[in-house]
């Protein structure tokens, strides 16, 4: 029987990451309020019409209240500002000395090529049931999709009657290093589609999540031989579509960035997380600022370091990879474009003809609806479902069973029929 696998916390967690980043950025925030003072005073018009309104009304109440209330909102506005910073400086010691270590039953290893493993969930016996080939992104640990015995998709479905498997990409090794997506998708994942139909002896469902979607989409275009049905969890399609400033951003900056990938040896995983902190650079300060509130013994807290330690371990992209990730699909939207190509072939969601899910989460800052609706709109007979939450709230909140784990169990059942 397999035994529980503790992880134990490291002894500096480094998070979040990259720490001088957020420092930096919630100081410059917290310094500019304070320093926007004398413009707001002398009635100096911000970009921002809301910000202008906003101000006027400030204006007019510190007028009204006599000539020290200027002093005093301005000592209001440094202890405020000073408060911000204390409470996330508070949750982030709080976050790094944390006794939570994940503790879960490690999955048998059912097939592994490099530094590349397919962890079989079908617990003692293997199930019989529906074989779900579960792909995750190249940018995370594949952990995220069983983070701990509360919050397991993988486990979820498997506990459901089927027969799930996770692709775990770890880190590029030396195999890895020269490694472009056409050696992830026709050789990598293809193999491993392979383990799993000889284990099984029958064709798969394809589950894709993120990035990972994309990979599953194109390994089902490729294989439609060994790939039964397809589902897409958050899944970016149109990566332009509410992001033009970003796109346009990435074009100028590709001869350079592309210079520092190769000298870099890839994409190192704090410049990752930099570019995810861009989209929402306040985000950091709120949650940790939260969890310092937050009892330290209670099940939310774990669930937030539990996610945190995921967070802030990631893995490196190869060059290859991050230059195609980067400049091909967030600068050039090549896959919208119909220029994506794996081993020479365009994919195109257009010519699959397969049951397929896509689920969108509502709020989801990663991958916002607007890039991955236009997956559902492209493969013929897709099912939309959206889902609450944001990019890894959909599979991690306490809603989670009953808007994704059960509804997707349900749907891959019923695919099987189809």
């Amino acid at each position: 029987m397999a035994t529980r696998q503790a992880t134990a916390p490291p002894q500096t967690r480094p998070g979040p990451r990259p720490l001088p980043l957020h420092l930096w950025a919630q100081a410059s925030t917290l310094m500019a309020s304070c320093a926007g003072l004398p413009s707001l005073k002398d009635g100096s018009p911000f970009s921002k019409p809301s910000a202008n309104e906003a101000a006027a009304t400030i204006r007019d109440a510190l007028a009204a209240a006599g000539p020290e209330a200027w002093s005093g909102f301005q000592d209001a506005l440094l202890t405020e500002a000073l408060d911000r910073h204390r409470a996330f400086l508070d949750g982030i010691a709080a976050y790094r000395d944390h006794p939570y270590s994940r503790d879960v039953v490690p999955p048998p290893v059912l097939w592994r090529e490099g530094t590349t493993r397919l962890l079989d969930y079908r617990g003692e016996g293997g199930a019989a049931g529906l074989p779900v080939l579960v792909v995750p992104s190249l940018v995370n640990r594949a952990y995220i999709l069983d983070l701990s015995r509360r919050r397991s998709l993988m486990r979820a479905l498997a506990a459901k009657g089927l027969a799930p498997f996770l692709v775990d990409w770890d880190a590029p090794g030396e195999a890895e290093r020269d490694f472009d997506l056409t050696d992830y998708v026709a050789g990598r994942l293809e193999r491993a589609l392979d383990a799993v139909v000889a284990a099984c002896g029958r064709p798969v469902a394809a589950l894709g999540y993120c990035m990972g979607g994309l990979l599953a989409l194109a390994l089902a275009q490729r294989r439609p031989d060994a790939v039964r049905s397809l589902v897409l969890l958050a899944t970016p399609w149109d990566f332009v579509a509410g992001r033009a400033a970003h796109a346009t951003l990435l074009r100028s900056l590709e001869g350079p960035l592309s210079g520092a990938i190769g000298l870099m040896g890839g994409l190192p995983v704090d410049l990752q997380a930099a570019l995810f902190a861009s989209l929402d650079p306040t985000l950091a300060p709120r949650k940790f600022a939260a969890f310092a509130r937050t009892r330290p013994g209670s099940a939310k807290a774990r669930d937030f370091v539990a996610l945190e330690d995921w967070v802030n371990d990631g893995v490196p992209l190869a060059p290859k990879v991050a230059q195609e990730c980067l400049f091909g699909w967030y600068g050039r939207n090549e896959p919208a474009e119909g220029r994506w190509r794996v081993a020479g072939q365009p994919v195109r969601p257009q010519s699959l003809v397969l049951p397929a899910l896509v689920v969108v989460p509502e709020r989801d800052r990663i991958v916002p609806a607007e890039s991955a609706l236009p997956l559902a709109q492209a493969i013929p007979g897709a099912h939309l479902r959206m889902a609450g939450g944001g990019h890894v709230g959909m599979l991690l909140s306490a809603r989670a069973t009953t808007e994704v784990y059960t509804p997707l169990a349900k749907w891959l059942i019923r695919s099987v029929q189809q």
